[in-house]
């Protein structure tokens, strides 16, 4: 029988896959070459560095699966020298984390009183999330850059604002990019204590991509000299994050953008149809008819309802404020894993079916049902 080692955090492992074959679940921070000797199919998140070394005593793995949309913890070289099949899941939790700065977006405007039509957004990495969230702050009438020198590259008519001239005209910078370490397109500390000496004294900054992409220990200094608004939900070193920079965040969580029902569930699904198509066997499991019921399923709108309601309806769903008291409550006691691990329940808007005569268009840019 096939072997199916699975990180203990991907949700409804056992629903997709338990057909394939024997499912052993793993703790995916700790894992150790000798923990996944056995695996056929290895099923990881960002926590785990799939490598030589963790392979070392494995000579039968044949898959090995990321359920997330970054890839820097997989060499992949290595596992195209074994000839060990690879897949992540590009677009999984993207509208999650959209959601999850819009959230944020709304709560810093609450707090310093913007209006958020005036303030110009600079997305940098414009790839499933920034795409997104383009449409959503578009959606929303909020101006944008778009920062994406890979996409400008290849497409001629995209958009495309240079990072060093985004840094000085932005109101509002958030990054979407992967953590690359090498080569022209660099994004580790992308972000850094020169380019944070650019930025406008009280540009906000949101970091819902990966923790490297911002020199911490430079972002730290600057908010020592001059605090801007800065939400984090990523962090270089995590679990070992720097903890004197959570008191200058008006929002920090434990890298939970992504961790909606819908989008962590999507990342198990995708890679069961990967196996699946590898194997060439049929599907016999599908995400629709797995997820639960939400709390609310309908919500009857009349046509009165406009862009200044989205607010009260998304924060319905979710309140990124929620996110930022569990993590301040339990950072020092229970620690950052824990709080990844025991994020509570959480859905997209897609799960609440907005019902009414005229529904207006723009609600379906912003990822309502």
């Amino acid at each position: 029988m096939m072997k199916i080692f699975a990180d203990e955090n991907m949700p409804l492992v056992q629903a997709f896959f338990a057909k394939l074959g024997e499912v052993t679940l793993f703790n995916g921070r700790t894992a150790r070459a000798n923990d996944i000797a056995e695996a056929d199919i290895l099923l990881v998140r960002s926590v785990t560095q799939v490598n030589e070394a963790l392979l070392a005593a494995n000579k039968k793995l044949q898959f090995v699966g990321t359920a997330t949309i970054g890839m820097d913890h997989i060499d992949r070289t290595y596992l195209a020298a074994r000839n060990i099949a690879f897949s992540s899941a590009p677009g999984c939790n993207a509208q999650s984390v959209v959601e999850y700065v819009l959230s944020s977006l709304w709560c810093l405007a609450e707090r310093y009183q913007w209006q958020l039509r005036d303030k110009t957004v600079g997305i940098v990495g414009v790839g499933n999330i920034g795409r997104r969230l383009a449409n959503a702050l578009t959606a929303l009438h909020i101006p944008v850059l778009l920062c994406d020198p890979i996409r400008a590259k290849h497409e001629a008519d995209f958009a495309h604002t240079d990072f060093e001239q985004l840094c000085q005209q932005a109101d509002i910078i958030s990054f979407h990019t992967p953590l690359t370490k090498t080569g022209l397109e660099q994004t580790t500390h992308l972000l850094n204590a020169t380019q944070l000496a650019k930025l406008k004294p009280d540009c906000a900054i949101i970091n819902a991509s990966r923790g490297g992409v911002i020199d911490n220990a430079a972002l730290l200094a600057a908010q020592q000299q001059c605090r801007r608004p800065l939400v984090l939900d990523v962090w270089e070193h995590e679990p070992e994050i720097l903890r004197p920079l959570i008191a200058y965040c008006d929002i920090a969580t434990a890298h939970i953008a992504g961790h909606s029902i819908e989008g962590k569930a999507r990342g198990t699904a995708m890679l069961y149809q990967r196996c699946c198509e590898l194997l060439q066997i049929p599907e016999s499991a599908h995400l629709s008819e797995l997820l639960p019921v939400p709390a609310v399923e309908k919500l009857q709108i009349s046509a009165n309802f406009g862009l200044p309601d989205v607010q009260n309806v998304a924060r319905m769903l979710y309140d990124v404020r929620r996110d930022d008291a569990l993590f301040r409550y339990h950072i020092e006691g229970k620690g950052f894993d824990w709080l990844r691990k025991s994020y509570p329940a959480r859905r997209e808007f897609s799960a609440l079916q907005l019902v009414g005569q005229a529904t207006p268009p723009w609600l379906s840019q912003l990822g309502f049902n």
